[in-house]
């Protein structure tokens, strides 16, 4: 709850508490670090035919920070933004800081996915991956049984 005492009047911000929920809510229940991985970048992925696109938004981010690591069936995207307000130089300069630093992980499953075929590009901002799917078994003709 957010108080503010001004000529000692006291004023409620009730949208803090629902801040608050939300990023509960919404957080990683598997990120022991801290780190909410919804709070750090947004994906889209869409099934494209004969491959699925994930598209994630990393704005500010150098490409040499973005790291893609596969694991048997896991796609890792994590990515790394250092604070400038850690420089001595800047330091008691900022009037407000929003911008969030620090490491940014995500996980997914490419069980479906022919992995080493996986291709990556990082334009204005947004790391696109081109993800062919694996073939799937056609299905086979169905057959009538006789009953002894």
């Amino acid at each position: 709850m957010l108080r503010r005492r001004n000529n000692g009047l006291s004023l409620y911000d009730p949208f803090h508490e629902m801040d608050n929920f939300e990023r509960h809510f919404f957080s990683d229940p598997f990120d022991f670090f801290g780190d909410s991985s919804i709070a750090g970048f947004k994906t889209d992925i869409t099934d494209e035919g004969d491959h699925y696109k994930l598209e994630a938004d990393l704005p500010g981010f150098e490409k040499n920070d973005i790291h893609i690591e596969i694991n048997d069936s896991t796609l890792t995207l994590s990515a790394e933004r250092h604070s400038e307000h850690e420089d001595k130089d800047k330091h008691g300069k900022y009037v407000r800081c929003e911008r969030s630093y620090g490491s940014f992980r995500r996980d997914f499953d490419i069980s479906n996915i022919k992995a080493d075929n996986i291709k990556a590009r990082y334009h204005n901002g947004v790391l696109t991956l081109t993800m062919p799917k694996k073939e799937t078994a056609p299905p086979k003709h169905g057959r009538t049984l006789e009953i002894e």
